[in-house]
């Protein structure tokens, strides 16, 4: 009966080392999530307040000390609720904290077609919800504000947007990974569309 026992127990080590790994890597991974949310949330707040100090003093103002970049426009979707800061492209770290201006580009509110960046599981999340006639507020320091009106969306291939960004209208192009329910780094990139009128 012992030695019963003891081969049971000797088969059930490996089953229950696997399953404290598997829960062991589904809490990392839980709290990688939250973290990353935890950090785009304090990242706006910041912000914002970065935004507000620039419009008041017409200086560029950095959320923090260290950071490389600097808020270069406000967008609203009034129909949604929702708000963001644009940050001046500094790479791909500026993604983590906010939607990023591609820096090839013209500012948000310029002549030309304004390209916008930012992540799907984060500040752009809700542009699948964007609908054609949907209105986009850009509010640019020295510019002041300009509505934007969305003309269409698509979905592209990464190297071949067919985004041009001269032009003599003002435009945007909001781009983020697609598909939105993708496990890791979308194969193809989601475009939404929008001119000022």
């Amino acid at each position: 009966m012992l030695h019963r026992l003891g081969t049971m127990t000797s088969k059930l080590r490996p089953v229950l080392l696997v399953g404290a790994l598997l829960v062991l890597g589904g809490v990392l991974l839980l709290g990688q999530g939250v973290f990353i949310q935890a950090k785009a949330t304090v990242a706006q707040v910041l912000l914002e307040r970065a935004w507000q100090t620039t419009l008041a003093t017409g200086h560029e103002t950095k959320a923090w000390s260290w950071a490389d970049t600097h808020p270069v426009a406000r967008l609203t979707f009034p129909g949604l609720g929702r708000s963001a800061i644009v940050l001046e492209e500094a790479g791909g770290e500026a993604l983590a904290f906010g939607p990023a201006h591609v820096a090839a580009s013209p500012l948000p509110g310029e002549i030309g077609t304004s390209v916008i960046g930012g992540h799907r599981d984060t500040h752009f999340a809700f542009l699948k919800e964007l609908k054609v006639g949907d209105a986009v507020d850009v509010a640019s320091p020295g510019r002041g504000r300009t509505r934007f009106y969305v003309t269409g969306t698509a979905i592209v291939h990464p190297q071949a947007s067919g985004i041009a960004t001269g032009g003599t209208a003002r435009r945007l192009a909001l781009v983020t990974c697609y598909p939105f329910d993708a496990i890791g780094h979308g194969p193809l990139r989601y475009v939404v569309f929008a001119e000022a009128k």
